[in-house]
């Protein structure tokens, strides 16, 4: 197994960007490990359903791609599986 170190010199308006893609994608998986404790019957495929429902109600969940929401929505149903499917 390789293991790459590196350092990033980005500029300030760079680094709010990845910021703010970091608290958008937390927002979007806490957003869907509510809908799924208030839906118990929901699955992962639910929830990638739902980060489109969360991009057209908040505008800046919009401005994170489609992949990234999903991904954030999977990383959710991830953590529910390896909890409740033991």
């Amino acid at each position: 197994m390789f293991i790459y170190e590196f350092k990033c010199q980005g500029k300030p308006e760079q680094y709010q960007a990845v910021d703010e893609a970091i608290r958008t994608s937390q927002f979007i998986r806490n957003k869907c490990l509510r809908y799924w404790m208030d839906n118990r019957m929901v699955n992962g495929y639910d929830l990638n359903k739902y980060t489109a429902m969360l991009a057209k109600e908040f505008p800046f969940a919009d401005q994170l791609n489609s992949t990234a929401r999903q991904a954030s929505a999977e990383r959710c149903w991830s953590g529910i599986t390896a909890v409740y499917e033991k």
